[in-house]
């Protein structure tokens, strides 16, 4: 990682675009080449990919339970799709090109119009060539509002990516080298935390909502300068908040911590040569009315309670450097098959619980993401864990998950790692 940026000064930050979309609006997404800052300012500006002249694109955030239509116009020599990552949605809406809808061309739109069932933290990316047009930056935050929001007195949201660069911000463009898809994936050598809000005061609460947006890099994270605790992740709220130490996000995983500042705030990547500053939020002023209390659950989620599983499938992850052979044609397979075949991996009717067990047999991490449902991470000791829409397995390693299929559709489920899925690991699922 390229840290001289970020050392060079102790007040480093960059802002989200401050453009919000609200669900009252008429919401148009122009997907459109940008020119972005991602280097501190000074420093060159970069040639990317975004969203309404933006990247990150801007924030969109709607009520829950309420119905909102986004138009998504291509202004790109290429086509794409919005996928609305975590969002149980209907299937047509998904944004999936061959699964769910035909591709949007160059000059032409498309309407996705869905009800958010669940408040909490998401995002929206693009679901074509998305090794490459994500890492261009095709990506935006999607908050999904409570109707009785927790007591805080800011609510910031933190996008946090990484991209591989060289000095003069220029971003080189080696998306598929066969060594990266073959290994961790391609990854950045600079990254950062784009924040929509610069400053808070001393004493104050917040709501802090991390998205880990990046194509390949699992960001380990310490916040420094704030107590508090997690209280949600991949936007489920948890029955009980846990306790703030150091909190690992995958690929397209998602946090929300509240915390209480009591200093200098930043946010940190631990790394071998020393913490990787991504962001610092100025301190400006005290606040002295805030009174001490208890940080609250958030309003707990509707999903249906699991049964007992009815079926207990096993995906094997298998390939990359370093792997056994496998029966697939491409570099990463699951179950000896690799990317998406005409028959589904797993077929289930709506309402069914299942029992899945992902084993990782390669030498890497990987970040397993179902589309349409969330699911429950199994614990050590056979009791429901976590609820995710992406799951981190270690090289090596094996976890189960149970998930209620209650949503109809031809559902992705892939490795959110993007060098991973262009590779090879990705299949599908039909729910009848």
């Amino acid at each position: 990682m390229n840290r001289r940026q970020f050392l060079a000064s102790a007040s480093v930050f960059a802002l989200l675009p401050q453009q919000t979309l609200a669900e009252r609006e008429r919401i148009v997404l122009r997907a459109e080449a940008v020119t972005a800052q991602v280097l501190p300012e000074g420093d060159g500006a970069t040639d990317m990919l975004g969203f309404n002249g933006s990247m990150p694109g801007p924030a969109i955030r709607v009520a829950q339970g309420q119905r909102i239509s986004i138009n998504v116009e291509n202004r790109l020599d290429e086509g794409t799709a919005v996928h609305w990552h975590g969002i149980r949605l209907e299937n047509r809406m998904d944004g999936v090109p061959v699964l769910t809808q035909d591709l949007i061309n160059p000059n032409d739109a498309k309407t996705y119009s869905f009800v958010p069932p669940d408040a909490g933290t998401y995002w929206y990316h693009s679901h074509y060539i998305s090794h490459e047009q994500v890492a261009r930056g095709m990506i935006g935050p999607l908050i999904v509002e409570e109707e009785t929001p927790p007591d805080v007195d800011h609510d910031i949201t933190a996008i946090l990516a990484d991209w591989r660069m060289e000095e003069n911000g220029r971003l080189t463009e080696e998306f598929t080298d066969m060594h990266s898809v073959a290994h961790a994936g391609y990854m950045g050598n600079f990254a950062r935390a784009f924040l929509s809000q610069p400053s808070v005061r001393t004493g104050d609460r917040i709501r802090l909502r991390l998205i880990n947006t990046a194509t390949n890099r699992i960001f380990p994270l310490t916040l420094n300068g704030a107590e508090g605790m997690v209280v949600a992740l991949d936007g489920m709220p948890l029955a009980q908040p846990r306790t703030l130490e150091k909190v690992v996000l995958a690929p397209a995983q998602r946090a929300d911590l509240i915390v209480d500042v009591i200093g200098p705030l930043s946010l940190d990547m631990p790394t071998r040569q020393g913490p990787y500053r991504l962001a610092d939020i100025e301190i400006n002023g005290t606040n002295t009315e805030r009174q001490e209390s208890q940080i609250q659950p958030l309003t707990p989620h509707g999903l249906p309670t699991p049964a007992e599983p009815t079926q207990h499938l096993t995906l094997t992850m298998m390939g990359g450097a370093m792997g056994g052979r496998h029966g697939g044609d491409n570099i990463w397979a699951f179950n000896d098959t690799s990317d998406l075949q005409p028959e589904p991996f797993g077929s289930f009717e709506r309402g069914e619980t299942v029992r899945m067990t992902m084993v990782n047999d390669t030498s890497f991490p990987h970040g397993i993401h179902l589309h349409g449902h969330h699911f429950y991470e199994v614990a050590d000791d056979g009791s429901l864990g976590d609820l995710r829409d992406t799951t981190l397995v270690d090289a090596g390693e094996s976890r189960d998950i149970i998930c209620v299929f209650d949503n109809p559709g031809r559902w992705m489920l892939h490795c959110h790692m993007l060098s991973h899925a262009v590779g090879g690991m990705r299949t599908w699922v039909n729910v009848a």
